[in-house]
């Protein structure tokens, strides 16, 4: 009977796992084709069992109003079990979504742990938006030398903003020391593209 009993939990769980597989699978081609009504319902299915992805495609879903009516207070709580199981991009929205104040109230702090948490795993637009935060102080005590570090992690990987960011300190001598020189060619370089 133990055995009959373990050995149904098993196919219990097995079954659960091939629907979230293929859950999340649908979500993502769905999304990826701009089917978003055909993405709600795999979506879902596929996030309510704990998929990060998953949570972030509804978490942008509800942002923009893809396929379902725009709800902010949804899409922030979408991407915080996202950004809570690591998922870089959904800790990036949450960011962005406490910078502008959307589904919740601004606040600046909450926006930079966001960012710090996706900048620190590698994502470049994080990097440059946490280097805005230091470079006018929101949400952290104003620090040139810190914007520079981040908009130099974020230009390295190609990131045409950042690029500007950085060669803009450069030009401006904050955080660094000023050479105009290589500010001056560095933002004309970047005006070609």
């Amino acid at each position: 009977m133990k055995h009959k009993l373990i050995a149904a939990s098993f196919v219990i769980l097995a079954s659960a796992s091939v629907a979230l597989a293929d859950d999340a699978t649908q979500c993502e081609a769905y999304y990826s084709n701009d089917e978003y009504l055909l993405a709600l319902e795999p979506c879902t299915a596929a996030a309510e069992l704990g998929n990060a992805e998953a949570q972030t495609y509804l978490g942008w879903m509800y942002e923009f109003g893809l396929g379902v009516k725009q709800d902010y207070a949804l899409a922030m709580s979408w991407y915080r079990s996202a950004a809570q199981q690591g998922q870089v991009e959904a800790q990036y929205n949450l960011g962005q979504m406490y910078r502008q104040g959307l589904g919740v109230a601004q606040n600046y702090a909450a926006a930079v742990r966001w960012y710090r948490a996706a900048a620190e795993l590698g994502l470049a637009g994080a990097q440059n938006d946490l280097g805005w935060m230091y470079e006018f102080g929101l949400g952290v005590a104003q620090d040139y030398a810190e914007a520079v570090s981040w908009y130099r992690a974020a230009a390295e990987q190609g990131l045409a903003d950042a690029q500007y960011n950085l060669g803009w300190m450069y030009q401006q001598g904050r955080g660094v020391n000023q050479t105009v020189f290589i500010g001056d060619d560095l933002v004309l370089i970047l005006r070609r593209y």
